[in-house]
């Protein structure tokens, strides 16, 4: 993530002038003759080299005075998703742009987030701005600005809500603040650039819709393949268009807000369409943020693929299938348990069926929520008894749902991993199986390593040594960042579907 031992501007030209996607969101040309930087992708006619300056983020463009393209829209660009195991400063600004990456988190009072982030990694405020400084060319607020500014110029071009509102859903306090700060930055006011964006001729189908980018190579058939075996009725579906669909509650700033989500892959483009409900509109910019997550869209391929195509050459575009909702996913995780996936979508279902709350959405499948956390940690033993849920899958269940309620779990990208880890670890019933597989699919981890796995024995070869979860952990050190992307790699090639098994309690 440094710009200075990251940044080849012979290498960054060759991949501008090809226009490849597969470098889309890795660096940002910024033309000096314009004042414009664009991204790799862009197809307005090339510059020449003597004009292009090159940059890793696009916070650092900004930062230089660059204004981001109308054409190809800097804002659908994939984050950065550089991973670093061994230095500590790259670590540390790695946790850091996760966490101002996610719009929960983006607060009208900078000098507080700034403070409340170093605090959370354990830093004084001073030395994270120093790593930032030296790592990225800006300060944590700077690129939490454009992160906000980047966001809102997205609403502005591809939605029609009103301006006020795009400001408070980028993270402003005011207009007033989002005015100027605009204006500051892009050198026009909102209306102004809504007029002039390129994203004209809205979908007018149901909802609010966006476009979202991602880095081929994407096995979309593989990704939403996971997700159908294990789609609860009601909650989801997949139809023959390759559409995904799912009802969503989210709490933001002490609000609940409940809804319904539907994407759809264009594969030519390496973008995929977004629509929401009118109930999640507001919330928007957070629901985009957990999409990305959930489809792995921030992937990069490239350095997965220079770590894990040798072991796994058949696997270059299959990604780590997430999870909208943190929670539905480890309550999942724990019904899944010893038994087959059919199995415990079948008890999925009878939970939703049971506690789920109806909803009403235009599409028919789309009819209820998952159980929410306060509802589940209220629920008895006979009534999860009666669905065929064992006692202690019953018991694990509750105490996940009240340390989601009442404690402050955090299931999600954002959360410290070995604080989480150490948290699920400590329920009752949950062990290091359950644990890892939440970390991966909801925690957003790369390096997960569900290593009491029957399958991933199989798939290993492993199953017939004394100590199968030890021989599989072995083998993983190889794989290190992106040993959740060798899991899924490897049930893949073994053709084995990936199922709990020789879990410890």
């Amino acid at each position: 993530m440094n710009p200075t031992d990251r940044i080849d501007d012979d290498a960054c030209y060759r991949a501008l002038c090809s226009h490849d996607a597969r470098f889309d969101g890795r660096f940002f040309t910024a033309v000096t003759s314009t004042g414009i930087y664009c991204r790799p992708v862009c197809r307005v006619r090339t510059p020449r080299r003597e004009n292009c300056r090159f940059f890793a983020h696009a916070a650092q463009a900004e930062h230089a005075g660059f204004r981001p393209c109308l054409r190809c829209r800097p804002e659908l660009a994939p984050l950065e998703r550089h991973w670093s195991m061994e230095d500590a400063s790259a670590i540390l600004t790695q946790q850091a742009t996760r966490w101002l990456d996610d719009p929960q988190h983006w607060l009208d009072d900078a000098g507080a987030l700034g403070a409340r982030l170093a605090a959370r990694l354990g830093v004084s405020d001073r030395h994270l701005r120093r790593v930032f400084e030296e790592r990225l060319g800006v300060s944590p607020l700077q690129y939490l600005l454009t992160r906000k500014l980047l966001t809102a110029k997205q609403l502005l071009a591809d939605t029609d809500l009103p301006v006020t509102q795009i400001a408070l859903a980028s993270g402003f306090g005011s207009v007033r603040r989002f005015n100027a700060a605009f204006l500051d930055h892009y050198r026009l006011n909102p209306t102004q650039l809504r007029r002039e964006a390129t994203g004209k001729g809205r979908d007018t189908g149901h909802g609010t819709a966006v476009r979202l980018g991602y880095r081929p190579p994407y096995d979309v058939a593989a990704t939403l393949g996971f997700l159908r075996q294990r789609m609860i009725e009601g909650v989801a579906f997949l139809d023959d268009d390759l559409r995904l669909g799912q009802t969503l509650r989210m709490e933001v700033g002490g609000r609940t807000h409940t809804g319904w989500l539907v994407a759809s892959f264009d594969e030519t483009r390496f973008q995929l369409t977004l629509r929401v409900g009118d109930s999640l509109r507001e919330v928007l910019p957070q629901v985009i943020h957990r999409l990305r997550a959930a489809l792995d869209l921030d992937a990069d391929p490239g350095a997965i693929n220079e770590v894990l195509h040798g072991p796994f050459p058949e696997g270059d575009g299959l990604r780590v299938p997430g999870a909208l909702d943190g929670f539905e996913l480890a309550v999942r995780a724990v019904l899944g348990q010893q038994i087959t996936v059919a199995a415990a979508r079948t008890l999925a279902q009878r939970l939703v069926n049971r506690f789920g709350e109806p909803i009403e959405t235009p599409f028919a499948p789309l009819t209820r929520l998952f159980p929410a956390p306060e509802v589940l940690a209220q629920a008895g033993g006979d009534a999860l008894g009666e669905l065929g849920i064992v006692r202690q899958r019953q018991a694990a269940i509750v105490a996940l749902a009240r340390a989601v309620a009442t404690q402050g779990l955090v299931l999600n990208g954002s959360a410290d991993v070995s604080t989480t880890l150490d948290a699920l670890k400590a329920l009752p019933g949950i062990g290091d199986w359950t644990a890892q597989y939440i970390a991966m699919r909801a925690l957003r981890w790369p390096d997960a390593f569900p290593a009491g796995d029957v399958a991933l024995h199989k798939a290993l070869g492993v199953q017939d040594s004394k100590h199968p979860a030890r021989e599989a952990e072995a083998l993983s050190l190889a794989w290190k960042p992106w040993r959740s992307y060798a899991v899924v790699r490897a049930w893949s090639a073994g053709r084995v579907v990936p199922t709990p098994g020789a879990l410890s309690p």
